[in-house]
Protein backbone atom coordinates (compact mmCIF):
# COMPACT_ATOMS: atom_id res chain seq x y z
CA UNK A 1 0.00 0.00 0.00
CA UNK A 2 1.29 3.47 -0.88
CA UNK A 3 2.48 5.85 2.07
CA UNK A 4 -0.61 8.50 2.40
CA UNK A 5 1.79 10.79 3.90
CA UNK A 6 4.89 10.69 1.40
CA UNK A 7 6.19 13.71 -0.20
CA UNK A 8 9.16 12.20 -1.84
CA UNK A 9 10.29 13.83 -4.53
CA UNK A 10 7.66 16.83 -4.54
CA UNK A 11 9.15 20.61 -4.98
CA UNK A 12 7.85 22.59 -2.10
CA UNK A 13 7.69 26.02 -1.34
CA UNK A 14 7.68 27.25 2.04
CA UNK A 15 7.89 31.03 2.59
CA UNK A 16 8.85 32.64 5.88
CA UNK A 17 11.05 29.54 5.99
CA UNK A 18 13.95 31.19 8.26
CA UNK A 19 12.20 31.15 11.36
CA UNK A 20 9.12 30.25 13.27
CA UNK A 21 6.87 27.21 12.07
CA UNK A 22 7.60 27.86 8.44
CA UNK A 23 11.38 26.98 9.45
CA UNK A 24 9.63 24.38 10.80
CA UNK A 25 7.30 22.98 8.06
CA UNK A 26 10.68 23.10 5.82
CA UNK A 27 13.10 20.97 8.26
CA UNK A 28 10.49 18.75 8.37
CA UNK A 29 9.17 18.36 4.86
CA UNK A 30 13.17 18.21 3.18
CA UNK A 31 14.05 15.63 6.19
CA UNK A 32 10.80 13.26 4.37
CA UNK A 33 12.71 13.54 1.14
CA UNK A 34 10.89 16.24 -0.41
CA UNK A 35 12.93 19.30 -2.64
CA UNK A 36 12.52 22.38 -0.61
CA UNK A 37 12.88 26.14 -1.51
CA UNK A 38 12.51 28.46 1.30
CA UNK A 39 11.49 31.68 1.09
CA UNK A 40 12.62 34.54 3.55
CA UNK A 41 14.14 38.23 3.47
CA UNK A 42 16.79 37.45 5.54
CA UNK A 43 19.54 35.99 3.67
CA UNK A 44 21.95 34.87 6.93
CA UNK A 45 18.64 33.07 8.60
CA UNK A 46 18.05 31.14 5.55
CA UNK A 47 21.81 29.98 5.13
CA UNK A 48 21.63 28.81 8.95
CA UNK A 49 18.50 27.11 7.69
CA UNK A 50 19.76 25.37 5.17
CA UNK A 51 23.17 24.12 7.23
CA UNK A 52 20.96 22.85 9.56
CA UNK A 53 18.38 20.83 7.33
CA UNK A 54 19.20 17.42 6.26
CA UNK A 55 17.91 16.92 2.56
CA UNK A 56 17.66 19.01 -0.90
CA UNK A 57 17.23 22.61 -0.25
CA UNK A 58 17.49 26.13 -1.78
CA UNK A 59 16.86 29.68 -0.78
CA UNK A 60 15.37 32.57 -2.15
CA UNK A 61 15.79 35.33 -0.60
CA UNK A 62 13.07 38.06 -1.26
CA UNK A 63 10.66 40.68 -0.03
CA UNK A 64 7.57 38.62 -0.14
CA UNK A 65 5.61 41.95 0.61
CA UNK A 66 6.49 43.49 -2.38
CA UNK A 67 3.29 41.97 -4.57
CA UNK A 68 4.56 43.41 -7.78
CA UNK A 69 8.01 41.10 -7.22
CA UNK A 70 5.41 37.93 -6.53
CA UNK A 71 5.70 36.32 -9.86
CA UNK A 72 9.03 36.75 -10.08
CA UNK A 73 9.85 35.21 -6.73
CA UNK A 74 7.60 32.65 -8.21
CA UNK A 75 10.26 32.13 -10.91
CA UNK A 76 12.97 31.92 -8.54
CA UNK A 77 11.24 29.51 -6.77
CA UNK A 78 11.07 27.09 -9.51
CA UNK A 79 14.29 27.32 -10.92
CA UNK A 80 16.55 24.96 -8.35
CA UNK A 81 13.65 21.90 -8.66
CA UNK A 82 11.56 22.48 -11.30
CA UNK A 83 7.44 24.25 -10.58
CA UNK A 84 6.38 23.86 -6.65
CA UNK A 85 4.16 20.71 -6.71
CA UNK A 86 3.23 22.31 -3.29
CA UNK A 87 3.16 25.85 -1.72
CA UNK A 88 3.06 26.62 1.95
CA UNK A 89 2.44 29.92 2.89
CA UNK A 90 3.92 30.84 6.26
CA UNK A 91 5.13 33.95 6.03
CA UNK A 92 3.25 36.42 8.74
CA UNK A 93 3.28 39.77 10.59
CA UNK A 94 1.97 40.74 13.95
CA UNK A 95 2.86 44.11 14.85
CA UNK A 96 0.34 43.95 17.80
CA UNK A 97 -0.90 47.25 17.79
CA UNK A 98 -4.00 48.41 20.34
CA UNK A 99 -6.69 49.12 18.29
CA UNK A 100 -6.62 52.87 18.68
CA UNK A 101 -3.58 52.90 17.46
CA UNK A 102 -3.68 51.14 14.31
CA UNK A 103 -1.94 52.94 11.66
CA UNK A 104 -2.77 53.04 7.77
CA UNK A 105 0.96 51.78 7.27
CA UNK A 106 0.72 48.49 10.07
CA UNK A 107 -3.06 48.15 8.39
CA UNK A 108 -1.67 47.77 5.05
CA UNK A 109 1.49 46.23 5.82
CA UNK A 110 -0.34 43.35 7.60
CA UNK A 111 -3.13 42.77 5.41
CA UNK A 112 -0.69 42.64 2.48
CA UNK A 113 1.74 39.83 3.77
CA UNK A 114 -0.70 37.94 5.22
CA UNK A 115 -3.54 37.74 3.25
CA UNK A 116 -2.47 39.38 -0.36
CA UNK A 117 1.01 37.54 -0.66
CA UNK A 118 -0.72 33.80 -0.17
CA UNK A 119 -3.27 34.43 -2.49
CA UNK A 120 -0.99 36.29 -5.45
CA UNK A 121 1.83 34.02 -4.76
CA UNK A 122 -0.35 30.69 -5.34
CA UNK A 123 -1.81 32.72 -8.31
CA UNK A 124 1.37 32.72 -9.88
CA UNK A 125 1.97 29.19 -9.21
CA UNK A 126 -0.95 27.49 -10.23
CA UNK A 127 -0.57 27.24 -13.63
CA UNK A 128 2.60 24.78 -13.44
CA UNK A 129 -0.13 22.86 -10.93
CA UNK A 130 -2.67 22.74 -12.99
CA UNK A 131 -0.78 22.01 -16.10
CA UNK A 132 0.41 18.19 -13.90
CA UNK A 133 -3.25 18.03 -12.86
CA UNK A 134 -1.80 17.89 -9.15
CA UNK A 135 -1.01 20.77 -6.54
CA UNK A 136 -0.89 21.71 -2.63
CA UNK A 137 -1.53 24.96 -1.11
CA UNK A 138 -1.47 24.86 2.38
CA UNK A 139 -1.99 28.56 4.34
CA UNK A 140 -1.31 29.35 8.02
CA UNK A 141 -4.21 30.71 9.50
CA UNK A 142 -4.54 31.33 13.30
CA UNK A 143 -6.68 30.90 16.63
CA UNK A 144 -7.58 34.51 15.74
CA UNK A 145 -9.11 33.24 12.23
CA UNK A 146 -11.87 32.95 14.75
CA UNK A 147 -11.27 34.23 17.98
CA UNK A 148 -10.38 38.04 19.34
CA UNK A 149 -7.44 38.94 20.85
CA UNK A 150 -5.89 42.01 22.45
CA UNK A 151 -3.50 44.24 20.41
CA UNK A 152 -4.62 42.46 17.08
CA UNK A 153 -6.77 43.68 15.30
CA UNK A 154 -5.25 43.40 12.03
CA UNK A 155 -3.82 40.70 12.66
CA UNK A 156 -7.06 38.73 13.24
CA UNK A 157 -8.53 40.38 10.45
CA UNK A 158 -5.89 39.02 8.19
CA UNK A 159 -6.06 35.58 9.42
CA UNK A 160 -9.82 35.47 9.44
CA UNK A 161 -9.54 36.38 5.69
CA UNK A 162 -7.28 33.86 5.14
CA UNK A 163 -9.92 31.12 6.42
CA UNK A 164 -11.64 32.64 3.52
CA UNK A 165 -9.19 33.03 1.19
CA UNK A 166 -8.77 29.05 1.53
CA UNK A 167 -11.78 28.55 0.58
CA UNK A 168 -11.99 30.64 -2.18
CA UNK A 169 -8.65 28.69 -3.76
CA UNK A 170 -10.64 25.48 -2.94
CA UNK A 171 -13.29 26.26 -5.18
CA UNK A 172 -11.38 28.25 -8.15
CA UNK A 173 -8.63 25.50 -8.30
CA UNK A 174 -9.76 22.06 -6.70
CA UNK A 175 -11.32 21.37 -10.19
CA UNK A 176 -7.95 20.94 -11.63
CA UNK A 177 -6.61 18.73 -8.75
CA UNK A 178 -5.20 21.93 -6.65
CA UNK A 179 -6.39 21.34 -2.83
CA UNK A 180 -6.25 24.37 -0.91
CA UNK A 181 -6.06 23.74 3.18
CA UNK A 182 -5.18 25.91 6.09
CA UNK A 183 -3.30 24.79 9.64
CA UNK A 184 -4.54 27.20 12.34
CA UNK A 185 -1.85 26.88 15.42
CA UNK A 186 -2.70 27.31 18.63
CA UNK A 187 0.16 28.78 21.04
CA UNK A 188 3.79 27.88 19.30
CA UNK A 189 6.86 29.55 20.66
CA UNK A 190 8.01 31.38 18.03
CA UNK A 191 9.46 35.08 16.69
CA UNK A 192 6.23 36.12 16.33
CA UNK A 193 4.63 35.08 19.77
CA UNK A 194 7.53 36.17 21.62
CA UNK A 195 5.46 38.61 23.62
CA UNK A 196 3.44 36.11 24.88
CA UNK A 197 5.97 33.51 25.92
CA UNK A 198 8.10 36.29 27.25
CA UNK A 199 5.05 36.72 30.18
CA UNK A 200 4.94 33.30 31.87
CA UNK A 201 1.99 33.87 33.68
CA UNK A 202 0.20 34.85 30.01
CA UNK A 203 2.14 31.60 28.58
CA UNK A 204 0.52 29.33 31.26
CA UNK A 205 -2.94 31.21 30.90
CA UNK A 206 -3.11 30.01 27.61
CA UNK A 207 -1.66 26.32 28.28
CA UNK A 208 -4.17 25.82 30.48
CA UNK A 209 -7.34 26.86 28.12
CA UNK A 210 -6.36 24.05 26.31
CA UNK A 211 -7.29 20.42 26.65
CA UNK A 212 -4.31 18.90 26.73
CA UNK A 213 -3.01 21.62 29.20
CA UNK A 214 -0.04 22.96 27.34
CA UNK A 215 1.07 24.94 24.75
CA UNK A 216 2.09 23.63 21.40
CA UNK A 217 5.44 22.20 20.26
CA UNK A 218 6.85 22.48 16.62
CA UNK A 219 6.90 18.62 16.15
CA UNK A 220 2.72 19.05 16.65
CA UNK A 221 2.12 20.40 13.53
CA UNK A 222 4.33 17.32 11.59
CA UNK A 223 1.41 14.60 10.92
CA UNK A 224 -0.97 17.87 9.96
CA UNK A 225 0.97 19.28 7.62
CA UNK A 226 2.48 15.80 6.19
CA UNK A 227 -1.88 14.84 6.03
CA UNK A 228 -2.61 18.20 3.70
CA UNK A 229 0.96 17.59 1.50
CA UNK A 230 0.21 14.07 0.51
CA UNK A 231 -2.38 11.52 -0.38
CA UNK A 232 -4.24 11.20 2.39
CA UNK A 233 -5.71 14.41 2.33
CA UNK A 234 -6.55 13.76 -1.71
CA UNK A 235 -10.37 14.53 -1.21
CA UNK A 236 -10.18 17.12 1.77
CA UNK A 237 -10.08 21.02 0.16
CA UNK A 238 -10.85 24.59 1.55
CA UNK A 239 -10.60 23.26 4.89
CA UNK A 240 -9.08 24.95 8.23
CA UNK A 241 -7.42 22.28 10.60
CA UNK A 242 -7.15 23.61 14.42
CA UNK A 243 -4.10 22.70 15.69
CA UNK A 244 -4.38 23.77 19.32
CA UNK A 245 -4.17 21.24 21.84
CA UNK A 246 -8.26 21.96 22.09
CA UNK A 247 -7.73 25.24 22.61
CA UNK A 248 -11.26 26.52 20.88
CA UNK A 249 -12.85 23.02 22.03
CA UNK A 250 -13.86 25.48 24.96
Amino acid sequence: MADLFDVSGKTVCVTGASSGLGRAAATLLAARGANVVGIARRADALQAWQDDTKGKTAAVVADLSDRAALSGIAEQAAQPFGAPDILINAAGLNNREPAEDVSAAGWDDTINLNLATPFFLAQAMVPAMKARGWGRIINFASLQSRRAFANSISYGASKGGVEQLTRAMAQAWSPHGITANALAPGFFRTELTGPVFDNPELAQRNADQTCIGRNGEPSDLDGPLLFFCGAASDYVTGQLLFVDGGFTAK
